[in-house]
């Protein structure tokens, strides 16, 4: 019997009303794992191929074949805005199937969610931190919601696994399963893994099960690439600007490359529905704001919104709504808001302004054009500040322009991807869980606590000497509490932790002001703009009218003009040593890529040229001046960090540059071979990671890291971020240390 006979007949109904000609492969491959088999299922292809029909097809033929005595099938989603999304489509699909679904998360109506604890069934849509606090906090309801739970599928399963929040998910889903000793199949939805194995482990942690990956053959894929530069010379402060009849109009200020830059956009989105993606919020509003000056100028329409979590929910949605409108040819910047799978209907194009960070954003991203079988169309813009004379010899070099190609090409050459690094020791989470378990089970004994902790999958590779580290300075901080019998209970400070609203949340996010243009919300800021103060937010310029310190509310009133924003956030990104590699070899090598303007291939040569001569192709080491010197070791951000804190306990002054450097700068009282020694000694010898001079403050980020004693977070940046074998394996092809 074929995949499409052995649907439910009100999905058979449903492919009929909306004339799909047939079930595409990954749909058929779907069924059949679901149909005929127990195993676990990941669906890994790209965006709009139908991987979410393939999930839910099958899955809800189950359901209506044979009926749930709880809720049957749970659908989990990182953002609400996806779980509104997919509320509507599955609204549509179940109209006569006599299967109910229903949303749980902040914004959902509350007499819908108490009408499903009282009588559990169907499909339930919720986000991690919801089923956390379902879990927490009405324990005795999930018994009976979830006790004949068939099906949990997990979307976005990339950004959970590169995501705390995918550790919070793992321990909740196990919880639940010891909790109801349901033991439901999971079904994973990706549309960006490179390999799919580290996938298919994550998602079937904990639940004892294999985990098929079918592999559907989509056909070649076209893309249409284009990539733009623009200069500032930063030297050159007093150009003057001049109508057409020579008056002068204006003063540039050595901003011309930026000028230029905003029309081009202008003139490449005009009548063209976009999204403008940029590395940070800031540089988003900042790009509107222009763009829609430029409209104004031009009496253009304003089709320009703004897209990123500072943003209201309401804006945002208003914004998604008129992208999946035909009617207008609405251009929306954003951040990584719009990386994910919110159905915004078919795209003209998608814009990059910089370089992406790496290669799975640069996917993500261009995954978000060429549905409903259009071409996939991608334009890179850069502006570039260059100092006329620079002091450094790599000064000159653009990395972000060099990455950008790299990127291009590891993704659509070598079809590779960044592997997700595995997190053993998430401390933080583990005093996160530990706090969740006790408020959900009441007192617990020392012993019985780190049983149900300690046997999540997420925590394998933590001991119980580092457990009994962690609660022993829970007990200090007063977070945890010991009673008469020796039991466990939450302490009177860590009371105030879980009484907190935000408790459920894993990952930092900073205290914000919500903004206010009269009742209408705008967004969020995180610093209190004075009375007067004109600022920028969804794309508009407001200034504050009043503010209330207390109730953290900013009052404001739009004014015309361009204004600027900014946030407390750190750039937080690392390349991969492949990547890095292929950095190498675009310097290196003498290659096509098409894709390029005339202005940047003429760049790129430039750069070539610069890099060939400077030695650091074929150098291990290369001076930059008298006692500074720069480390090529072409290895990833983890590998090169690792280097940096070996030379460092060489008592050697060393550090990377900015944040996306492939190189080390080094002070050394010494020759070029002296250095190229001194690594080649570093990399020979039996390296203790724990004996290197790192900073108190050097851990991997936390929410919850006050919790947790120094010395565990200490272990867990040096086992889980730096990598010693990786520094040894990485440098085994450079030249210079081969007589190591």
């Amino acid at each position: 019997m074929d995949a499409f006979s052995r649907l439910a007949p009100f999905i058979q109904d449903f492919i009929y009303q909306n004339k799909w000609e047939e079930l595409r492969g990954i749909q058929v491959a779907a069924c059949e794992v679901v149909f005929d088999s127990d195993d676990n299922l990941l669906l890994s292809s790209g965006t709009a191929s139908g991987k979410t029909e393939a999930a839910f097809l099958p899955v809800l033929t189950e359901l209506f074949n044979k009926p749930s005595c709880s809720v049957g099938v749970m659908y989990i989603s990182p953002l609400k805005a996806l779980i509104n999304d997919q509320f509507k489509r599955l609204e549509q699909m179940l109209l006569d199937s006599n299967i109910a679904v229903t949303k749980w998360h902040g914004d959902a109506s509350q007499t819908k969610k108490d009408r499903l604890v009282k009588k559990p069934e169907g499909l339930l849509q919720i986000t991690p931190e919801s089923l956390e606090s379902l879990i927490t906090n009405k324990r005795g309801a999930c018994l009976s919601m979830f006790s004949d739970l068939r099906f949990v599928v997990i979307d976005e399963v990339h950004y959970f696994m590169r995501d705390v929040r995918g550790i919070q998910l793992l321990c909740v889903l196990e919880r639940l399963k010891q909790l109801t000793g349901a033991n439901p199949r999971r079904i994973g939805l990706s549309a960006t893994l490179g390999d799919v194995s580290p996938a298919q482990e994550w998602l079937s942690t904990g639940t004892g099960r294999k985990c098929a990956a079918p592999v559907a053959d989509e056909g070649k894929k076209r893309v249409r690439l284009h990539v733009e530069r623009f200069v500032n010379y930063a030297e050159e402060r007093d150009l003057v600007e001049r109508d057409g009849s020579g008056n002068v109009v204006g003063v540039c200020a050595g901003d011309i490359g930026d000028r230029e830059h905003y029309e081009y956009l202008f003139k490449q989105t005009l009548d063209k529905k976009t999204i403008i993606f940029t590395n940070s919020r800031e540089e988003t509003e900042f790009v509107m704001a222009h763009l829609r000056e430029i409209a104004l100028k031009n009496k253009a329409p304003d089709v320009y919104r703004v897209h990123h979590g500072n943003v209201s929910a309401l804006l945002r949605e208003n914004t998604e709504d008129e992208m999946k409108s035909a009617d207008e040819k609405i251009v929306t910047g954003a951040t990584v808001t719009l990386e994910l799978g919110i159905d915004i209907g078919s795209l003209d194009q998608a814009v990059q302004v910089g370089a992406p960070l790496n290669v799975s954003s640069f996917a993500q991203r261009l995954g978000r054009c060429g549905r409903r079988g259009q071409i996939p169309q991608l334009l890179f813009t850069f502006v570039e500040s260059i100092k006329i004379n620079s002091a450094d010899v790599l000064g000159p070099i653009n990395w972000d322009f060099i990455r950008t190609i790299s990127i291009i090409e590891l993704y659509l050459k070598d079809h590779w991807m960044e592997p997700i690094p595995p997190q053993n020791h998430p401390y933080n989470l583990l005093y996160h869980q530990s706090m969740s378990c006790l408020k959900s089970n009441g007192e617990m004994s020392a012993a019985g606590l780190a049983q149900a902790v300690l046997s999540l999958g997420c925590f394998k590779s933590i001991t119980q000497d580092d457990y009994k580290r962690l609660l022993s300075f829970m007990i200090e901080e007063d977070q945890l509490q010991r009673t008469e019998h020796g039991g466990l209970i939450i302490g009177r400070e860590g009371e105030k932790v879980l009484s907190s609203h935000k408790f459920l949340t894993v990952f930092p996010a900073p205290e914000y002001l919500l903004v206010k243009d009269e009742n209408r919300t705008i967004g969020t800021v995180d610093k209190a703009y004075p009375v007067g103060t004109r600022f920028a937010l969804a794309g508009m310029a407001w200034e504050t009218v009043d503010i209330n310190i207390k109730s953290k509310v900013i009052f404001v009133k739009r004014v015309p003009g361009i204004s600027v924003v900014d946030w407390d956030v750190d750039f937080n990104v690392e390349l991969h040593t492949v990547l890095v590699r292929k950095i190498r070899s675009v310097l290196k090598e003498e290659a096509a890529y098409p894709y390029l303007s005339a202005r940047c291939q003429e760049r790129l040569a430039e750069i070539q040229y610069i890099a060939r001569n400077s030695g650091i192709l074929d150098n291990l080491v290369t001076a930059l001046s008298d006692k500074k010197y720069a480390i090529f070791p072409w290895v990833g951000t983890r590998q090169l960090m690792t280097l940096n804190y070996a030379l460092r306990h060489r008592k050697i002054k060393s550090k990377l540059p900015w944040i996306t450097c492939v190189y080390l700068e080094v002070i050394f009282n010494g020759t070029k071979e002296e250095l190229e020694g001194v690594v080649s000694e570093i990399l020979s010898s039996d390296l203790d990671l724990y004996a290197l001079p790192l900073p108190d403050k050097m851990q991997v980020d936390g929410k919850y890291n006050e919790f947790v004693p120094l010395d565990l977070l200490r272990k867990q940046f040096i086992e889980d971020y730096l990598d010693f074998e990786g520094l040894k394996e990485g440098l085994k092809g450079v030249k210079s240390i081969v007589s190591e």
